[in-house]
């Protein structure tokens, strides 16, 4: 009995640590692919057995990066190597906040927090989607979204042909009949004018489907990336606020001085312009203590 749980228990022990070592192992496969598998999808590959369908592929992707200017150049290069274009980024840093420490009488340490960003938009041949997208990955640290679209239309390109055809023979028709000259004037000229519709509405239907093809030949991926908030420290010199001028005391009492002097100077003008007043009244003075005696004897 001692034997048979024994065994049981050794056997359970193995295949536990068989399906632990197996599951850490599919985990660090998924972990090692999913750096590359993760932003792919099968809507991103072209099936060249269907020849029925015409896809027009797009992709959006917004993700954090380690540092955004080395990931804009690595994208960049990508892009090109596989035989596409970089249509639009807008690489730019977002400022945050500022804080600003005085540190010396005459020293400031400024502090800017700011975040770098791009937005791109790239243009790369419809069978290297999936190739692109799997080597922009390795700059993903966090993917915020990812938006793989494939839309037909071989439709759309199947109007556009039967409008080309439609109008071409309606334009043969009335190429000859206006070449005949047969009927009014007023009836040739509309019909000079249908045919310039006609070949209106041609050129915009051949134009749609160029257009069509564009987009189906080169596929459009829509990217924002952006990294970690990071700060610049900045010493900066402290800028001093001129006041107004105010002068000492020294200079406030000898200006005191000078109106007070200004102030006598005025009075002894003011004055000396009634000399003739004053002399008349000194006269009449000496001669009032001169004579005052003998009038009051009298």
């Amino acid at each position: 009995m001692l034997k048979k749980i024994l065994f049981f228990f050794v056997v359970t022990t193995l295949y536990t640590g068989c399906k632990s070592e197996s599951n850490h192992s599919e985990n660090m496969a998924m972990d090692a692919a999913a750096p590359e598998t993760f932003v792919s999808s099968t809507a991103a590959v072209e099936n060249n057995k269907d020849s029925t369908r015409k896809f027009i592929r797009t992709a959006d992707l917004k993700f954090k990066v380690k540092d955004a200017i080395r990931s804009t150049y690595d994208i960049e290069n990508i892009t090109v190597r596989q035989g596409g274009f970089v249509k639009y980024t807008n690489l730019a840093s977002t400022i945050n906040y500022t804080t600003s420490t005085q540190i010396k009488v005459d020293s400031i340490s400024e502090s800017t927090f700011y975040t770098v960003n791009n937005k791109m938009k790239l243009r790369v041949p419809n069978f290297k989607l999936d190739t692109v997208l799997k080597e922009i990955a390795r700059n993903i640290e966090f993917l915020d979204y990812r938006i793989i679209k494939a839309d037909d239309v071989a439709l759309n390109l199947m109007t556009n042909d039967l409008t080309q055809e439609r109008n071409i023979s309606n334009e043969d028709r009335l190429r000859k009949a206006i070449d005949n000259k047969s009927g009014r004037l007023n009836d040739i000229t509309n019909a000079e004018d249908n045919l310039e519709s006609k070949q209106e509405k041609r050129d915009a239907a051949h134009i749609a489907n160029l257009r069509l093809k564009d987009q189906i030949n080169f596929s459009t991926i829509n990217l924002v990336l952006y990294q970690r908030q990071d700060v610049k420290n900045e010493i900066i010199g402290s800028r001093k606020i001129i006041e107004e001028y105010k002068p000492g005391f020294g200079s406030k009492f000898l200006t005191t001085l000078m109106g007070g002097w200004m102030l006598l100077e005025t009075l002894i003008l003011f004055i000396a312009q009634f000399w003739a007043l004053l002399l008349l009244a000194s006269v009449l003075i000496l001669l009032y203590k001169r004579f005052r005696h003998r009038v009051f004897k009298k």
